[in-house]
């Protein structure tokens, strides 16, 4: 098994969730976070003052798949939250030891 773990942008959300529904993808967790990388933030203008953001909100997406569905998977993500902009984000990948589903004790691929 394998965790997918994509930083996106916000607006992406929608678009990435149902590629991964057409995926077999039966469930995600997603987080609001802020953070950056090349972007290293933006300048913004409010009321005539500039001001810099540091930190740009992003969406966090983590799925657990079988390994048998990794290619697709990230294709899926790679595919919809791309916009060919600085700042589309990045998509790691964990190995997962084991996953157990806590109100029947299933573990492995059952507990998917």
């Amino acid at each position: 098994m394998k965790k997918i773990e994509a930083i996106i942008r916000p607006f992406k959300l929608d678009d990435v969730r149902e590629a991964l529904v057409e995926e077999g993808v039966h469930g995600l967790t997603i987080s609001e976070v802020r953070g950056y990388g090349r972007q290293k933030g933006h300048t913004e203008t409010y009321r005539g003052s500039e001001y810099r953001i540091e930190f740009v909100p992003k969406i966090k997406i983590e799925v657990v798949i079988e390994d048998n569905k990794v290619d697709s998977v990230i294709d899926a993500i790679s595919r919809t939250a791309k916009t060919g902009q600085v700042g589309d984000g990045k998509i790691f990948v964990y190995d997962i030891k084991d996953v157990i589903r806590i109100r029947t004790d299933e573990s492995g691929k059952e507990a998917l």
